[in-house]
């Protein structure tokens, strides 16, 4: 019988454990993963218990709490604090969302918090973004137009023609999406993942854009879009509420559009 285990610097073993003060009446406990890649230690899970009546509301002010109380080695990304720059995405008890709009209450007495999964992690909850955002350059995100217009003069734009653009412009590149999509943890150096996508179908629906075919060109590919196999894992994670599965539908709807 064939036996699969991890290799042995990869398991994730038990860390360190932090308790509450015994003052405290309303305690939440957060395991937490860790990993340094400066100690050449395996992966670990510190076990953190947060006092409620000193804390926030959210995830993301207990892993504030507990890098500025109780250990300061804890590293993670974070920014606007109001679910705008996407900063502090990680999986939190197997959900991909950001930790800012994430509220403590709605976890378990034991909340587990994980980086983004399938990709590198740079060092505790902070994963390595670099391939992912040089598949977003891929798609060139800006206005490509080569008509002319009156010297000073912004491209107007119908409410109708604006309103296509609801439901991408949205996205704020956390990956949550692209992270929960089996088709990308298998295929991600060619599949383009959905964050990305949405990003391009954005792009495509612009209609002050004048490169739409090109844009159609660069994605009729077997694996760059059509890797997707609407799953659906993308829009059930989303924590902005947005749906890129449709969105990567619209880009396939198009594609066999303009063969017609």
């Amino acid at each position: 019988m064939v036996e699969f285990t991890l290799p042995r610097n990869s398991k994730v073993q038990k860390g360190k454990h932090h308790a509450a003060a015994p003052t405290a009446t309303r305690v939440k406990t957060l395991q937490v993963y860790r990993w340094s890649p400066d100690d050449d230690q395996n992966p670990r899970v510190d076990t953190f218990q947060i006092d409620l009546d000193q804390c926030g509301p959210m995830v993301l002010d207990a892993l504030i709490k507990i890098k500025n109380e109780i250990d300061p080695t804890l590293t993670f990304r974070r920014s606007c604090r109001e679910g705008i720059c996407g900063s502090c995405a990680m999986n939190i008890d197997g959900t991909n969302t950001l930790a800012c709009l994430k509220p403590l209450d709605e976890l378990p007495d034991t909340g587990k918090v994980y980086p983004l999964p399938h990709m590198d992690v740079v060092k505790d909850l902070v994963p390595d973004l670099t391939h992912a955002y040089a598949q977003y350059a891929s798609i060139k995100p800006w206005l490509q137009s080569e008509s002319p217009t009156e010297k000073g003069q912004e491209r107007l734009q119908s409410v109708e023609d604006r309103a296509q653009l609801d439901g991408k412009w949205e996205c704020i590149l956390c990956f949550s999406c692209t992270t929960s999509c089996p088709s990308y943890w298998w295929s991600g150096e060619k599949y383009l993942g959905p964050a990305v996508l949405l990003q391009a179908s954005r792009w495509i629906s612009d209609s002050r854009d004048d490169a739409t075919g090109e844009r159609l060109d660069d994605l009729e590919d077997p694996f760059r879009l059509f890797r997707c196999h609407t799953i659906m894992n993308c829009t059930k994670t989303c924590p902005k509420g947005l749906n890129p599965a449709e969105a990567i539908g619209e880009i396939k709807r198009k594609m066999v559009e303009r063969r017609t």
